[in-house]
């Protein structure tokens, strides 16, 4: 029995910072399973935050030479932590970080050189998992679906909450899954305007009111009417959400509680519109699940008839790392880890770069 010891590596739209998670993945009776055996986060401070938010503006040999630095910062912490935690690793599997995600140009961009990576860590390495989906076609995202199948199928629906939010599920023998939009790039966006990285359990949130017109002006957006297979990023809440929030002077605590209300209310209207009439499970995860209010607003939001489920906070925080470690598995394995059902993809694929350490 193969044992593959990885490390996922996952920066994600939040700017919350890097995820670490070194895991053991293998297959038990024909089926893959997981232990994760240790973690980390590596929270990035404010003026890498801008670096990395502003990156989107950068011109291109300035944009490759941040890739550049990126990856060689990728592997160097890689490397510390490794060494560290006196682990022994066969690969890596790095997502990056999404700075150009514009699918229906044929365009998406993941920052953090997998060569540099490679050399900084001395470990081989995988990563650049969008590309050849985005080439057959396909948005290149969400990636994280596959895992969702294979790893936590016995949930009805996965939610992820992330500066993005996405679902998955079954559906006539197919996994379906897409971006359902904005979450905590939104509330992480209003608390550094007042200089806070995040709302703690969304207590500032509970504090505030309800702003109608703001509301309203959110849940119009024409993203939410397009169907599946449909993903998003930056540039999107660039573009149309951060001037619905510029020149609005309500309190923060305000903006905080409107924004969540708006989130839930996406969230409700896309799970309760494929959940038909029997009970179902959501396993939440990411850091939007450890704000309580937004949690409890979505519960209410959603009725009697589908749970929320909240898994232990290690895999509320790193099972997107986990998933790349997977999918960096499964391309070694050559077995598919990107699905067009979730993609629009003119087929799956077993995606993902390999980069030999110098």
């Amino acid at each position: 029995m193969k044992i593959y010891k990885v490390l996922g590596m996952m920066s994600g739209t939040s700017l919350d910072g890097l995820d670490l998670a070194y895991c053991h993945i293998w297959k038990n009776l024909n089926r893959w399973v997981f232990e994760i055996v240790k973690t980390k986060s590596i929270p990035y401070n404010e003026k890498f935050q801008s670096k990395l938010q502003e990156a989107i503006s950068l011109p291109a040999d300035q944009l490759l030479c941040f890739h550049n630095e990126f990856g060689t910062w990728l592997g160097e912490q890689a490397s510390r932590f490794i060494k560290d935690s006196n682990i022994e690793v066969e690969f890596l599997a790095s997502h990056g970080h999404t700075i150009h995600h514009q699918p229906h140009l044929g365009l998406t961009f993941q920052l953090g050189s997998g060569q540099h990576l490679a050399n900084a860590s001395s470990v081989k390495t995988i990563c650049d998992f969008r590309t050849n989906d985005v080439a057959l076609g396909g948005q290149g995202a969400p990636l994280v679906p596959i895992g969702d199948r294979i790893l936590f199928g016995s949930y009805d629906y996965c939610l992820n909450l992330g500066g993005i939010s996405n679902i998955s599920f079954e559906r006539d023998g197919n996994r379906i899954a897409f971006d359902i939009g904005v979450a905590n790039m939104l509330l992480n966006h209003i608390t550094r305007q007042h200089g806070l990285s995040f709302d703690m359990d969304g207590e500032l949130a509970r504090k505030g009111k309800l702003l109608p017109d703001m509301l309203r002006q959110l849940n119009a957006l024409e993203y939410y009417t397009r169907p599946y297979p449909k993903s998003t990023g930056y540039e999107w809440f660039s573009k149309e959400i951060v001037p619905i929030l510029q020149g609005n002077d309500a309190p923060m605590e305000t903006l905080l509680h409107t924004s969540i209300h708006h989130i839930c209310k996406q969230l409700a209207l896309q799970v309760k519109k494929y959940a038909g009439r029997i009970d179902r499970t959501l396993l939440v995860t990411g850091g939007g699940a450890l704000n309580g209010y937004l949690i409890e607003v979505l519960q209410s939001k959603l009725g009697d008839k589908i749970k929320v489920v909240l898994p232990p906070k290690e895999i509320i925080e790193f099972k997107e790392a986990l998933i790349f470690a997977l999918m960096g598995v499964l391309r070694l394995e050559e077995e598919i880890n990107v699905l067009h059902s979730v993609t629009g993809a003119t087929k799956d694929s077993s995606s993902g770069v390999l980069y030999l350490p110098s």
